[in-house]
């Protein structure tokens, strides 16, 4: 039987992940840092219709097109969301694997007559996909290269038998080499993967390495290249039927407590821990009631995950009573051993667990903790952070003293390049007693900034006579005085 490789190429898939869960109108690009500058990572047809394309700076991107609208890139939702379409495509064939991090690979060989044949098979793929709103190329063909290549470069299907001829008038791109290789084959007129085949071999390999022949050999099938399936992971999850339903809460808790032990010794057995969970009860009366705990850190002790439910247990309706629990971990992490000692401290680990009792309570969402950013504006020298998904920083690398109170510019009536001895803020009037200073700030270009758009700022540190330390700023290039913070 011949084998037969369908590649999925979804060349949008940031962007169309964020078009599902909030449509915008118009054009539309996400954005990733990248050397310094935000780049465009991804974009929607409007937005290239207008010029724009991957790859150029963002503020090139709004020069172009000033009403274009934006979000940072999130490549771990991506990924998840690729997750999500790859346990998709397992109902069309059981082998699927990653290609790279927008596509996937099916070997649909012997299946296809399940769904009408390869073009009714791929008709309801096509479908499927549009419906959900994901724009989405496919390539089928009797090996993983040439697939690949169909699906990005030519999007089409190859005959059985006739790798070699639907691929021959494909660029050498096509064959997934370096760009270094490419340009170079390029600059002595090879730029068809048939001119690459018309080449001596040795000349090939000579010239440009084994990795040439390589591709065009997997894609035409002469080598064989194998697809590695994504294992689906059996969940971790631990039930418990009732003889007779309970109702009160101790024995809810039991349960609970039984629930965990087993959980925790799978856990302890995979070297995993566990950053969520949720536990489902079901009535007799075939209801059921859903209690999710989050976590700070990774954990597998039954005895510290156990008191943390008590608060959602407890707001449980048992109704006529509860005849089955269930509890699965729905987010795990890597938790290997660690070695112990006498002296090692545990507040990190004590940290964490405050963090974890106080997010039962207002949720984990909700406690922030502030990260040092790499920018000298103060507005930008900081970021605020989920305090449960981010290490705190050993240390602030500041050069010079900062502010502890920090709020937008407020105006002061003053001229002159000096911090004014006599000046009026907040309705007080205060006189400078001593002054240090200038620091000279100068604006990011690179990024659009209206409070920035006023040119350099000098920094003065001012301690007034009423005891006020106020951090002010002069602005140069259009005349003014500002206080921008207040130290302690």
């Amino acid at each position: 039987m011949q084998r037969r490789i369908v590649s999925l190429w979804f060349p949008r898939l940031s962007s169309d992940r964020m078009q599902r869960l909030q449509p915008v109108e118009g054009p539309f690009v996400l954005t990733e840092r990248q050397s310094n500058a935000e780049r465009v990572a991804c974009l929607n047809t409007e937005a290239e219709a207008k010029g724009l394309s991957r790859g150029m700076g963002f503020s090139d991107a709004r020069a172009y097109c000033p009403d274009v609208r934006s979000a940072p890139v999130d490549r771990l939702q991506d990924q998840r969301f690729l997750a999500a379409l790859l346990r998709w495509a397992r109902k069309y064939s059981p082998w699927v694997g990653f290609e790279g991090d927008n596509g996937l690979v099916l070997d649909i060989t012997g299946v296809a007559h399940l769904f009408g044949g390869e073009a009714g098979m791929l008709a309801d793929m096509r479908m499927r996909l549009l419906r959900a709103r994901l724009e989405v190329r496919i390539g089928l063909a009797d090996t993983r290269g040439a697939a690949w290549a169909l699906a990005r470069f030519g999007e089409g299907v190859a005959p059985e038998g006739d790798t070699g001829g639907a691929l021959a008038d494909l660029p050498v791109a096509a064959l997934r080499l370096d760009s270094k290789t490419c340009v170079g084959l390029e600059r002595l007129g090879i730029r068809t993967i048939a001119a690459l085949r018309n080449l001596p071999r040795a000349t090939v390999t000579r010239r440009f390495g084994n990795d040439a022949l390589l591709r065009l050999d997997q894609a035409l099938g002469d080598r064989s290249e194998e697809i590695t399936p994504e294992a689906e992971a059996a969940p971790l999850a631990v039930r418990l039927t009732f003889p007779e339903p309970i109702g009160l809460r101790g024995d809810v808790m039991a349960g609970a407590g039984r629930l965990l032990e087993q959980l925790c010794q799978r856990l302890k057995d995979r070297d995993l821990g566990v950053r969520r969970l949720e536990v489902t009860l079901q009535r007799v009366d075939k209801g059921s009631q859903q209690v999710e705990l989050r976590l700070a850190r990774p954990l597998r002790d039954a005895a510290t995950i156990l008191p943390l439910f008590e608060r959602g247990l407890s707001e449980v309706d048992a109704g006529f009573g509860i005849d089955l629990m269930r509890m699965q971990a729905t987010q795990i992490e890597s938790m290997p051993a660690r070695q112990l000692g006498h002296i090692q401290s545990r507040s990190k680990d004590g940290l964490s667990d405050l963090i974890t009792r106080l997010g039962s309570r207002i949720g984990l969402d909700n406690i922030h903790r502030m990260l040092p950013a790499d920018s000298h504006i103060p507005e930008r020298s900081f970021l605020i952070a989920a305090a449960a998904y981010s290490d705190g920083a050993g240390s602030w690398p500041v050069a010079r003293p900062r502010p502890v109170v920090l709020f937008p510019p407020e105006g002061v009536a003053a001229t002159g390049r000096r911090p004014p001895q006599h000046f009026k803020w907040r309705r007080m009037r205060l006189t400078a007693a001593q002054v240090s200073g200038p620091e000279r700030v100068a604006p990011e270009w690179w990024l659009p900034d209206d409070n920035w758009r006023t040119g350099l700022r000098d920094y003065w540190r001012v301690e007034t006579r009423q005891g006020r330390r106020l951090w002010m700023y002069h602005t140069p290039q259009a005349p003014g005085w500002y206080v921008q913070g207040e130290f302690a």
